[in-house]
């Protein structure tokens, strides 16, 4: 499984006095495009050159190093060597660590451009002075950045095969692990367990918890569990799985394998237990 450094600390303001030093800047344009120069993410004490930067947010500190997000707006001039990547692209391109930061920047700034107006009142939000929130001035109201949670999780036999599908969402056949988004007032496990049920018909019992990750694609939380067929026969949610089967490691179809995603690693880890 991915890991990621320890040194971040979120911030939404630095300590008064702190000394000047150069940040890191993570641009985010209109499209959810990535700012590299020169083929990395910008440092300097300063935004890079342009006339179409508008809203900033601090995110925190990483090892002493300000760690900025800035949307640019269409009026943006680009810098010499600019390259603006998509998000999914930039995985590979940058280390593992920056990749995590431009997803928080990616969903920092999606919140504070939909989030301007109250969602109670409608009058104009203002910036919380020492939470990430922006916060009404009439009614109070305060507005979080928004996380959507998301199980995910790879259903197995007592044969050793497990169940992977192809999602109606792929434009290809690529199979991957089932998910689904949390309901409210739904317990983890009791998701999992409905999800797998609507999606092919089958019970699942032995949930167990296998990790989590940020997925800025655009703002949810995918919770990772593996479970134990217990019975049934595949029945698909025909407007959400395309196909689904039982397989075992040496009939996969196009699959993730590690990589950027907790599919992938959930797979990954399936495949060297029972290898």
């Amino acid at each position: 499984m991915a890991t990621f450094a320890a040194m971040f600390e979120p911030l939404v303001s630095l300590p008064e006095n702190s000394p000047a030093v150069e940040g890191r800047w993570f641009l985010v344009d209109e499209r959810q495009q990535i700012l590299l120069l020169d083929g990395q993410i910008p440092v300097g004490s300063e935004p890079p050159v342009g006339n179409g930067t508008s809203t900033q947010h601090l995110l925190g500190v990483d090892d002493g190093t300000p760690i900025w997000a800035v949307r640019a707006s269409s009026g943006f001039d680009d810098p010499e060597d600019a390259e603006w990547v998509n998000l999914r692209a930039l995985f590979g391109r940058i280390p593992e660590p920056e990749w995590a930061l431009a997803g928080r920047a990616s969903q920092v700034l999606m919140w504070d451009r939909d989030h301007q107006f109250c969602g109670r009142c409608g009058s104009k939000n203002q910036p919380h002075p020492s939470d990430r929130a922006l916060v009404c001035p009439d009614c109070k109201l305060m507005s979080f950045p928004r996380i959507s949670p998301a199980v995910i999780m790879l259903v197995e036999r007592d044969d050793g095969k497990a169940l992977l599908a192809w999602g109606a969402q792929f434009p290809g056949r690529f199979f991957s692990a089932l998910a689904g988004f949390v309901e409210p007032g739904e317990s983890l496990e009791e998701c999992v367990a409905r999800e797998v049920k609507e999606e092919v018909g089958i019970e699942v019992d032995n949930i167990r918890y296998f990790g989590s990750q940020p997925w800025p694609f655009p703002h949810s939380m995918m919770i990772g569990f593996q479970a134990r067929y217990v019975s049934g026969d595949l029945v698909l949610q025909e407007e959400e799985i395309v196909e689904a089967g039982w397989y075992g490691p040496d009939d996969l179809p196009p699959v993730p394998k590690g990589g950027m995603s907790i599919a992938g690693w959930l797979i990954e880890d399936w495949l060297k237990r029972v290898s």
